[in-house]
C-alpha cells in the first residue's frame, strides 16, 4: 500500500461504512483471549495499542470494553470507515488518519500493534519497518481476520457444497490485490530470512521473530438469507458490483442456497461456516 494512496479497491470496495459495520461479525471471545495474551496485553492496566487498519472499529470496540483501560490509538485511512468509527466515540479511543507505512506516533511508544481483518492489504516490508518501528523494544504485533467458507483458499476443503459454489464465484471476482485467500501475507516475515545481493544489507537484521504463533477458532453462525447476503456484501470486490454483475451474483447466491446440503434451523436461519484466525510476533530490537 502506498503511504499516501488508498488501493482502489479498498477505496470503492469499503465506501459503505455503514452496511459494513451493520453486517461484518465481531471476533470470537476465545480468539481474542488467545491473541491478547499472546501480545502480552492481557491483564496490562494502560497498555497502549495502535489497532491499525481499524476499520469501523470492530476489533477496536473489544479492546475499549475490556478491563485493563487500554490507551487505544485507532489509525485508518479510508474517510468513510473512520467516520463510522468516530460516531462510536469509544472510551480510550483516539482516531487518526494514517497508514501502515506512516502511523502517527513516536518511536518505540506502543506496546501492541493490531490488525484485524487487515493486514493482507499491506503485508509488505515497508510496513513492517514502521509497525517495528512504533513498538516497544519487548512489544508485538497482532493479526486477526474472521474467514467465511465462501472466501477461503482454494486448496481448503469447505463444509458444504453451496459455500464452495460461493467461493469458486468469490475467486472469479478476483483482481489484482490480494486477500487473506490468497496466502500471500506470511511471505513478508518470511522473507526476512531470505537474502540476495539487493536485500542482504536492508534485511540483515530480522524485524520480526519466527514462526508465527498461531490459533484457529472454528465456528458456526446461523443468518437468515438476506443476512447472509448483505454480509457477502461487504466483501469488498462484491460491494463494488452494479448493475448485471450484480444480478448475476444474486442469481448464482440464490442457485448456491437451493442445494441439498444447505442446513437451516426452526427459524429458517441458514447455518454458515468459517473459522477465526489469530496470528502474532514479536519485535526484535535492532543491533548496533
Amino acid at each position: 500500500m502506498e503511504d499516501s494512496q488508498l488501493p482502489s479497491q479498498a477505496l470503492s470496495g469499503f465506501a459503505n461504512g455503514a452496511l459494513y459495520d451493520q453486517y461484518r461479525p465481531s471476533y470470537p471471545q476465545a480468539s481474542v483471549h488467545a491473541l491478547l495474551e499472546a501480545l502480552r496485553v492481557s491483564g496490562q492496566n494502560g497498555a497502549t495499542i495502535v489497532d491499525l487498519a481499524a476499520g469501523t472499529g470492530k476489533f477496536t470496540e473489544l479492546l475499549a470494553k475490556r478491563d485493563e483501560n487500554y490507551k487505544i490509538l485507532a489509525v485508518e485511512p479510508h474517510e468513510e470507515m473512520r467516520k463510522q468509527l468516530e460516531s462510536k466515540q469509544l472510551n480510550n479511543v483516539a482516531v487518526e488518519e494514517g497508514f501502515a507505512t506512516s502511523i502517527p506516533v513516536a518511536d518505540e511508544s506502543v506496546d501492541a500493534v493490531i490488525a484485524a481483518q487487515a493486514f493482507h492489504w499491506f503485508a509488505n516490508q515497508e510496513a513492517l519497518q514502521e509497525i517495528h518501528r512504533v513498538l516497544k523494544p519487548d512489544g508485538c504485533f497482532g493479526m486477526i481476520w474472521n474467514i467465511e467458507d465462501y472466501n477461503q483458499a482454494q486448496n481448503t476443503t469447505v463444509t458444504t457444497g453451496w459455500e464452495s459454489k460461493m467461493r469458486d464465484f468469490t475467486w472469479s471476482l478476483d483482481d489484482s490485490q490480494p486477500r487473506f485467500r490468497h496466502e500471500k501475507w506470511r511471505d513478508c516475515f518470511e522473507s526476512q530470512l531470505k537474502s540476495t545481493p539487493l536485500t542482504v544489507t536492508l534485511f540483515a537484521n530480522p524485524l520480526f521473530s519466527l514462526p508465527l504463533g498461531e490459533h484457529e477458532n472454528k465456528w458456526t453462525v446461523w443468518l437468515t438469507k438476506d443476512a447472509l447476503w448483505e454480509r457477502y456484501r461487504t466483501l469488498s470486490q462484491v460491494a463494488v458490483l452494479q448493475g448485471e454483475a450484480l444480478t448475476h451474483a444474486e442469481n448464482v447466491f440464490a442457485d448456491a442456497l437451493n442445494g441439498d446440503d444447505v442446513e437451516r434451523n426452526e427459524q429458517g436461519e441458514i447455518a454458515m461456516h468459517g473459522f477465526t484466525l489469530s496470528a502474532w510476533t514479536s519485535k526484535i530490537p535492532a543491533t548496533t
